[in-house]
């Protein structure tokens, strides 16, 4: 900061002055009250050399006495427009809010005798405090009527010749600053004729103290008998009708630049807690000296509320508290973040029921107190007592969503009509952009719980696998798309994996996913073969209407005979990982068409692996890039699939890290990982029994016998008399082929009874007289789970058992 002011000085400084042009010195105070800054302007102006003034106490070295009498200060500093007490006060530290005035040298052996002086405290993490700026009244450029509209180290007049130039050097003299910031202020400069320094996000200049800039003493008791008019409401006498057409109009458009450059400020972004802070410190500290913006609940989570007025069971959150006062004072007392109800008697409840600004010139002693009784153990009134406060409703489409709290140091004017019109203008403004944000946040919420809704919850372990996944949404603006994935257990012991992903984003894409998906859920419970699922799935689209195309990917996962079974319609091929050398290959699989595309035959293809193998599927949101040969992403795919990890979580995200960084990924992501784990034949039994009745006999005593030899003798009783019933079943409904027995040990005991019936079993409601029925009431009753499902042969019942713990 300090070689920038010391460019912006030397250039205003060395050279001859223009008409207008003011050498300034340049002091920087920090909060111990030592000179951290030293200009060479302050050199000449003050005689003290940089190396003796840098560390030293500021009052030591800035020799004033304060303001001058009006006799002796045509140009109103001393006491016009409320510009605030001498520069002594700032120095010390006692003001936080900018000022300026006019003193004397009390030393002045080179003739130099008055000071024109601005004080800005800085707002920031930094030590410094203050900056001082200070000009010689009688030095070069501060001819007759160069002070009228000063703005210090910038020309005054909107004709100065060098404002395109000036414009173009603020970016070299402060490099954070666009070049279309910096045309912005010059105009806003020559313009209003105020000061305007801005040095950073973190370290900003109040544009003007208070309201106004010093007016010449001659006109000075002409425009306050103008304004006691004004605001009296009554009419203007003749002779005063210039003066105070002229101040009004001054004070509208002060009002209007204002709020014009509020509006340019806030709604950057649809984000809530940005717009939140865009707002509250868009009027700290030109407009106000500190703001509290509280919100209701449900606008703070984007929700819907009820319509009608708040009452006093109405919640309110703290989001912001913007202010100019030392660091740290507000935030132990009133913390953003806090939740409250407002009594009655407050006039945040009167603001916030109204709908209407509410304004209290001065907070006295009992207001204070009866403020602070809602804040248990903390003492606010230290904070709020003496200050003037407006309390400004955030509302939109006549909704109140929340409320500003704006206070005012007792040393700047107090909030008058004026100001109350301009607060309301000013939360109106902020209230749209905040329903906006809301509106946006809500959709946004909307849109996630849309999403997570049609994503399934898969389990990281099923039979003979474990699985991890992983979900990205696309752009900010479509997080609801078609990409899913999902995993269906599957009678025998088997998994189908499917992923797939409806062309286009949007709710109508995540609509016809969500038909899509819970299509294949249901044929995947039918058993269909994959080619034959791909193939009833197409047809469905086509009757749901030829808007939409998908594609889609489906494995079913056999550990038993260490098997994958897949088809695939238009979909990227996955990715398989070979456990016993770690290569990764993309399976060759026959593409077929898109589904939706119609009278399009689909191939199904069986892929021998082996335990430990991984599957790797996913959308090719993950793999293509705009600009880049699609080749490209799946050849990172293969290689980021084959890198070692800890857990599938670790394996899932170091694909995600190897393809997602890449730039230009606009589409969604759906990734699903299996670990084929497999099942051992030892794990294994199975079982051909006639069509004998005799055979129930024998189905029992074998598991019996088996599940003893695994060590399950605890599940034995159970086990074997389920076995029995649907053993009883198959016999008494087969037809031909002998009915087969299967026990299956993983992770949990599987137990499968197939014969050559196509009717499947119901479970009935078996009265005291019934003679069928109660089998499958049994099952029911003892199992974890059971089922039945439809086989080429016939059909297969099964039910499980939850393993003892080891």
């Amino acid at each position: 900061m300090d070689r920038g002011i010391d460019r912006a000085e030397q250039g205003a400084g060395t050279e001859p002055a223009e008409p207008g042009r003011v050498p300034l010195a340049v002091v920087v105070v920090d909060r111990d009250g030592l000179v951290s800054h030293w200009s060479r302007g302050a050199r000449r102006l003050f005689g003290v050399p940089k190396e003796e003034a840098i560390g030293r106490i500021a009052l030591d070295l800035l020799p004033v006495s304060g303001a001058l009498p009006e006799e002796q200060d045509p140009l109103g500093y001393a006491a016009g427009d409320g510009l605030g007490p001498g520069l002594e006060h700032s120095l010390d530290g006692g003001l936080s809010y900018p000022t300026a005035g006019r003193a004397r040298l009390t030393a002045s052996g080179d003739g130099r005798a008055d000071v024109l002086w601005w004080a800005y405290p800085l707002v920031g993490p930094g030590p410094e405090r203050l900056l001082v700026l200070a000009a010689d009244a009688d030095g070069p450029g501060a001819g007759d009527g160069a002070f009228d509209r000063i703005a210090p180290g910038f020309a005054p007049h909107t004709d100065f010749p060098g404002a395109e130039e000036l414009a173009r050097r603020l970016p070299e003299i402060l490099p954070s600053m666009s070049v279309g910031e910096s045309a912005r202020i010059v105009a806003q400069v020559l313009d209003l004729g105020y000061p305007i320094l801005e040095f950073s996000q973190n370290d900003r200049v109040p544009v003007t103290p208070d309201w106004g800039v010093a007016r010449r003493a001659e006109r000075k008791a002409r425009r306050e008998r103008a304004a006691r008019a004004l605001a009296a409401g009554e009419p203007v006498p003749e002779e005063l009708r210039d003066e105070g057409e002229d101040l009004e109009h001054a004070a509208v458009r002060e009002r209007l630049e204002f709020l014009n450059e509020v509006s340019g400020r806030i709604g950057t972004s649809l984000d809530l807690s940005r717009t939140i802070i865009e707002v509250s410190q868009a009027v700290v500290p030109r407009f106000t000296d500190v703001a509290g913006t509280y919100l209701r609940e449900q606008v703070v989570a984007g929700e819907e509320f009820a319509d009608g007025a708040p009452d006093t069971t109405t919640i309110w959150h703290r989001v912001a508290v913007e202010h100019t006062d030392e660091p740290g004072r507000w935030d132990d007392v009133v913390p953003v973040g806090e939740a409250m109800p407002f009594p009655a008697h407050t006039p945040f409840f009167q603001c916030m029921t109204s709908g209407e600004p509410v304004l209290v010139p001065r907070i006295s002693a009992e207001m204070g107190h009866a403020i602070a009784a809602q804040f248990e153990k903390r003492d606010i009134r230290p904070l709020i007592t003496g200050r003037s406060m407006l309390v400004v409703p955030l509302k939109a489409r006549n909704v109140v969503l929340g409320f500003m709290i704006l206070l005012r140091h007792p040393e700047r004017p107090v909030f008058n009509d004026m100001d109350r019109v301009t607060g309301a203008e000013l939360a109106a403004r902020a209230g749209l952009v905040l329903d906006n944000a809301r509106m946006y946040t809500f959709q946004e919420n909307v849109a996630e719980t849309l999403q997570d809704s049609m994503l399934p919850h898969i389990p990281s372990r099923m039979a003979g696998c474990d699985i991890a996944t992983r979900y990205l949404p696309g752009t900010l603006l479509g997080r609801v798309g078609g990409d899913w994935f999902d995993a269906v257990k599957l009678h025998g012991g088997r998994t189908a994996f499917v992923v797939g992903d409806v062309m286009g984003h949007g709710l109508n894409s995540a609509a016809m996913m969500g038909q899509l998906r819970t299509a294949v859920q249901t044929m995947a419970g039918l058993d269909l073969p994959p080619a034959q699922l791909l193939r009833n799935l197409d047809d469905l689209a086509q009757r749901l209407g030829d808007s939409y195309l998908a594609t889609c990917l489906y494995a079913v996962y056999d550990p038993i005979a260490s098997e994958l079974h897949l088809a695939n319609a238009g979909h990227i091929p996955p990715v398989l990982v070979r456990a016993a050398d770690g290569r990764s290959e993309l399976l060759d699989l026959p593409t077929g068409a898109p589904i939706g595309v119609g009278g399009v035959p689909f191939e199904a293809v069986r892929v021998r692996v082996e335990p430990g193998d991984r599957l790797v599927m996913c959308t090719d949101g993950l793999v293509e890039v705009r600009g880049e040969d699609i080749g490209v992403g799946l050849a990172t795919l293969c290689e980021s699939a084959a890198h070692p990890a800890a857990s599938m979580d670790d394996a899932c995200d170091t694909i995600i890290r190897a393809l997602n960084t890449r730039g230009g990924r606009k589409d969604d992501v759906a990734l699903l990982m299996a670990r084929l784990g497999g099942i051992e034949p030892d794990d294994v039994a199975e079982w051909r029994l006639a069509l004998d009745p005799a055979e129930v006999g024998r189905a029992r005593a074998a598991v019996r016998e088996q599940l003893h030899e695994w060590g399950l003798a605890k599940l034995a009783a159970p086990a074997e008399l389920m076995a029995g019933e649907l053993v009883t079943n198959a016999v008494r409904h087969s037809h031909a082929r002998p009915v087969a027995l299967r026990l299956v040990r993983g992770d949990t005991l599987l137990c499968e009874v197939d014969d050559d019936d196509h009717e499947l079993p119901t479970l009935l409601h078996a009265g005291p007289l019934d003679e069928a029925g109660r089998g499958l009431r049994v099952v029911s009753t003892l199992s974890r789970e059971w089922g039945t499902s439809r086989t080429k042969a016939g059909k297969t019942v099964w039910f499980e058992l939850t393993l003892p713990r080891r």
